[in-house]
């Protein structure tokens, strides 16, 4: 089996690829990453000589790009290729949609082309919008609130459309929060952490009283395997972890773990259109065989500690010495 991962150099995606990897002895993945800001290389370091992994430096809003990457026999896809951060798409929305709408119908124009087995959409809860009480199910209506929720709902949408007008065989996958190593520090945990290292305070948006659902990345990735295994083809499923947490719960988890106190907490203006709260029913996914096995106060522990040990990764990649040294080595 040969996988097309997109946006492996990131966080999720090279948590993913290392997983398959390792999982899998005779699974091969290539993994396209047009190397923004956010994707890392270095993430990545403990696999780049396996034989059975490439790297291939490409933009999936680059239809030849895409093509090209097809030939190489892929049997199934998984798009996590995605402009991810809330705030950076309310200062310029662009980048989203070419990438999370038009990078979408890219892949799945080639995997129709290429009659590829599989095409996963790896998208979020976000499209949901948000919800004061109950849970979002995998057929609650879209009522994303942001430029970065309306430009993933979009990508999920064309996924449907080329399951029932093209019968392509497609799945959909609608995650709460991540959280684990590798993680950009722009992202609530590992900025909080990394501003606490440099002895900088957190800044938290309006009262701190938003509430996501959180997950650790080795659960993701076996609930993800789940899904790719043995879910239905035109179907969508929900990852969740039922640990739901105000931000302001988190901040004093992190400031327990760091040996802080309060007074380390900076409370600014709440972000336009901040949803309030997100709630993922993952019943579906769950009788599968799926269930988290790491909870959250010992995967919150284990993250604090890895952001600790490896200053010096974050550090450069917020410095931006990485993406230099790509643009150098790549252009």
């Amino acid at each position: 089996m040969k996988f097309l991962i997109t946006g492996g150099a990131g966080f999720m995606g090279s948590n993913f690829i290392r997983y398959i990897l390792n999982k899998y002895p005779e699974h091969e993945v290539v993994n396209l990453d047009k190397l923004t800001y956010a994707g890392n290389l270095e993430n990545l370091k403990d696999v780049e000589t396996n034989t059975r992994y490439e790297f291939v430096k490409g933009d999936i809003a680059d239809e030849k790009v895409v093509d090209q990457v097809m030939q190489k026999g892929i049997d199934q896809i998984v798009n996590f290729a995605a402009e991810t951060h809330v705030d950076r798409s309310i200062h310029g929305a662009k980048s989203f949609i070419m990438t999370d709408v038009f990078g979408t119908y890219n892949l799945l124009e080639a995997a129709k082309k290429y009659k590829t087995q599989k095409y996963i959409q790896v998208s979020t809860d976000e499209v949901f919008g948000s919800t004061e009480d109950g849970e979002f199910y995998e057929d609650t209506a879209f009522e994303p609130n942001s430029p970065y929720s309306a430009s993933k709902a979009g990508g999920d949408h064309l996924v449907r459309a080329y399951w029932k007008t093209y019968d392509l065989p497609t799945v959909v996958t609608h995650s709460c929060n991540f959280y684990g190593p590798y993680q950009y520090p722009e992202k609530l945990i590992p900025l909080f952490v990394t501003n606490l290292i440099e002895g900088k305070k957190i800044p938290v948006y309006g009262d701190g009283q938003q509430v996501r659902e959180w997950i650790f990345v080795p659960d993701y990735c076996r609930a993800l395997d789940t899904v790719i295994q043995k879910g239905e083809i035109g179907e969508v499923y929900n990852i969740g972890s039922g640990y739901r947490k105000a931000n302001l719960e988190i901040t004093n988890i992190i400031l327990g773990l760091m040996g802080q106190g309060n007074d380390m907490i900076e409370y600014v203006k709440d972000r336009p259109g901040h949803d309030k709260r997100y709630a993922v029913n993952s019943d579906k996914l769950r009788k599968l065989g799926w269930k988290p096995d790491v909870q959250f106060e010992q995967g919150i522990k284990d993250t604090v500690e890895w952001y600790k040990e490896n200053e010096l990764w974050w550090k450069r990649l917020k410095s931006g010495e990485y993406l230099d040294y790509y643009k150098k080595q790549y252009g």
